[in-house]
């Protein structure tokens, strides 16, 4: 037996807002972005129309690591953003997320921009109708896009009611 208590219609769980609209119903952490601007000091910074630069090459850091404890403290906190409800961020953090423990100035640069990515866009998050009722999967892969470890990168996404679902960007 439990003892339960109803406190009405939930609005946050897990730092995720909860928004119902007569169009369906949307799931933002607007304010857990802006949480993690303020945090780290980029909440004064120009906003970047994309997370990632596709020509940036980012290779391992030869050299001493600049910042690392900082740099894994903000990786963690867009791995959670990521999962939760940014999918359009999850290539990069995947990607940055390999250089932890031992991040030099490329990648503190393509993480400055990710940032800035999203105080430009902390308004996004899903959206669920309902329609399509079906469950639809896209998926694509990249084979030569590591030169140092000659890995493929892979990624999917499946949606489900006009909104994603589940998603993943790995190696």
């Amino acid at each position: 037996n439990f003892d339960m208590k109803d406190l009405g219609v939930a609005d946050v769980i897990l730092n995720i807002k909860l928004i119902r609209g007569e169009n369906g119903i949307t799931l933002l952490q607007s304010h857990y972005v802006e949480k993690i601007l303020n945090r780290f000091g980029y909440i004064d910074s120009k906003p970047s129309p994309t997370p990632y630069d596709p020509s940036l090459l980012l290779r391992k850091n030869k050299r001493i690591a600049k910042n690392q404890l900082e740099y894994s403290q903000i990786i963690g906190s867009l791995m959670y953003l990521a999962s939760a409800t940014r999918p359009d961020i999850s290539f990069t953090v995947s990607r940055l997320s390999r250089f932890t423990s031992n991040p030099g100035d490329d990648h503190w640069r393509a993480l400055e921009r990710v940032m800035r990515y999203l105080k430009g866009t902390m308004e996004l998050g899903l959206h669920y109708t309902g329609y399509p009722a079906v469950l639809e999967g896209y998926s694509d892969s990249n084979w030569i896009f590591d030169v140092d470890e000659i890995k493929a990168i892979s990624g999917y996404v499946f949606t489900l009611g006009g909104g994603a679902v589940s998603w993943r960007s790995c190696k």
